[in-house]
């Protein structure tokens, strides 16, 4: 159930209602646009307070940091956007970037996969130690988590948001070519550089343009991650089956050319999706990331523009948008900076704002933890289980790529629903995104702990839709509220802190694989307590998004 500023009149007179608490810092009545700033909707020009009749359940009146943030004068701006977004409504443009957007979730789903689609082939050809194929790539992921991530606040969302999947499809349809195990690996660490950026930033630039009474469609864009698991599964099965060698024995190019075709058909189609992005769909810069380097005509044109593209009107003014600044000229959002001038250049006030209160700096650092221990969880019981079920006479005896390949397909299938599921539940009452998270975060490590009773093919499958299920739900909810707390003018270096904690734990699977001693069973059942202890995290979190905008 979402609230709208009329409830606000009928609070006791101790507790001011936004607009008042504007007006207690100036010495004039509360202007039209002082109201906007304060999130509160009217219908006079005048300076008579005339609550606008609103429908509770497509407007949010107020932000997640109602109760203070410390950079007042950009968050009653991003209010006054919000306003005039929500105003214009959930349109064709919006539309259209929930599609082009929910490519970064499917690259961000292929590539991966691929990595481990074509790994038998692959060692069958080239001969080296399985885990550093692996290794090469989670590097990537990282590096592209922290550029992308970081840069998106230094140049812009446009930059990134396009060239991202050019990267990985250009080198993704090179490495189809390598020659060695040296130039594979080379040219998928640079895939992993494209394709790490893709969700930090798509989810910024998503999240940038939505209404707030549509921001639940951030956990449904996992649905792309889904659907990109199953068409790349579907892809590899004929591919890697029927043209590939049985053996490392004798297994030359010309008889192992199924990987090349794969990465060869993920390559193109990655660089089809960057060509509709490019050629087809023009991406407007974020309002929110204009206003906060102080570009506010810029900020106020592109409303216009996004108003114009969905057949609608806005009345939104420069000088309203400036009005907040000129009571505060001394705000951190008036610094104006050119894009990849000598003044744009990243500091450590990215990072600063987001500490910059007891709350921003206990929701952050939960936030990080999250990604960090489930991330880790999740390496674990990828590398120990199969330890763990090997001990317990576990005799599966269907290695045929049939059954892998069929089995993959079933999973990838199960995540569809799920990202349907989750956007049902983020938008429930007395649940929302944090109940969502704790609650899919609980049946992940419960169905982790079932798998491991596995005695048979079929039992492990089962046990293993349960968990691609409610794993699916939990990613989909936690790739969502991560940018829905952290502010837009700092939402690229929170999603690139939270994703750096996941792709890190990333990077230590393989090394774990190379290195640690995977004859014991401790680690998979540590792996299930960890993320049902990240369950209960998420309900610490201070911040629920639910009914409430991101600013």
């Amino acid at each position: 159930m979402h609230f709208h500023s009329n409830l606000a009149y009928f609070l006791p007179p101790f507790h001011p209602t936004p607009s008042e608490r504007f007006h207690m810092m100036s010495s004039s009545p509360p202007t039209r646009i002082e109201i906007l700033a304060a999130g509160e909707s009217f219908t006079s020009e005048s300076g008579l307070l005339e609550p606008k009749a609103t429908n509770s359940s497509s407007v949010v009146a107020t932000d997640l940091y109602e109760d203070g943030y410390n950079d007042p004068v950009y968050q009653a701006k991003a209010r006054i956007l919000n306003y005039y977004i929500q105003e214009i409504g959930m349109g064709k443009y919006q539309w259209y970037l929930f599609v082009v957007a929910g490519f970064g979730w499917f690259a961000d789903s292929v590539w991966p996969l691929s990595s481990g689609l074509v790994l038998t082939p692959v060692v069958n050809e080239f001969h080296f130690n399985s885990p550093f194929l692996s290794l090469s790539l989670n590097i990537g992921l990282l590096v592209g988590a922290i550029f992308w991530s970081l840069g998106c606040d230094i140049w812009g969302r446009r930059w990134s948001f396009n060239l991202t999947l050019l990267i990985a499809g250009v080198f993704g349809l090179a490495a189809s070519g390598s020659p060695d195990f040296i130039t594979l690996a080379s040219l998928i660490a640079v895939v992993g550089v494209g394709v790490g950026g893709n969700m930090p930033v798509d989810s910024a630039v998503f999240l940038d343009f939505v209404p707030g009474s549509h921001q639940y469609l951030l956990t449904i864009l996992s649905i792309w991650w889904c659907l990109g698991q199953l068409l790349c599964s579907l892809i590899a099965w004929p591919l890697i089956a029927n043209f590939s060698c049985a053996t490392p024995e004798n297994c030359e190019r010309p008889h192992n050319m199924g990987w090349r075709y794969l990465l060869l058909a993920l390559g193109g189609l990655t660089l089809f999706l960057w060509g509709l992005r490019f050629f087809v769909f023009t991406l407007f810069e974020s309002p929110r990331f204009l206003s906060g380097i102080g570009k506010d005509a810029e900020a106020v044109d592109i409303i216009h523009k996004l108003a114009e593209y969905n057949g609608k009107a806005t009345t939104l003014t420069v000088e309203e948008l400036e009005a907040p600044g000129r009571s505060r000229d001394a705000s951190p959002s008036r610094t104006r900076r050119e894009i990849l001038s000598k003044d744009s250049r990243y500091d450590a006030g990215h990072i600063k704002a987001l500490f910059a209160t007891p709350k921003m700096a206990w929701s952050t650092s939960l936030l990080i933890a999250l990604w960090g221990i489930i991330g880790l969880a999740s390496t674990l019981y990828n590398s120990f289980l199969p330890y763990l079920l090997s001990t317990r006479g576990a005799v599966f005896g269907d290695g045929s790529l049939y059954i892998t390949y069929r089995n993959q397909v079933i999973l990838s299938m199960i995540g569809v629903p799920a990202a349907f599921i989750a956007g049902w539940a983020v938008e429930t009452p007395y649940i929302g995104r944090k109940g969502s998270l704790a609650i899919s975060s609980g049946l992940t490590g419960v169905f982790l702990y079932a798998s491991t009773t596995s005695r048979t093919s079929n039992q492990l499958l089962g046990w293993n839709c349960g968990y691609v299920c409610s794993s699916n739900m939990m990613y989909g909810v936690l790739y969502a509220i991560s940018p829905e707390i952290f502010p837009a003018k700092d939402r690229g270096t929170g999603n690139g802190l939270t994703a750096t904690a996941a792709r890190v734990s990333g990077v230590m699977a393989p090394v774990i694989a190379l290195y640690a001693n995977l004859a014991t069973a401790v680690p998979v059942y540590i792996a299930g307590g960890m993320i049902i202890f990240a369950g209960f995290l998420a309900l610490l979190l201070p911040y629920e998004p639910r009914g409430k905008a991101s600013i």
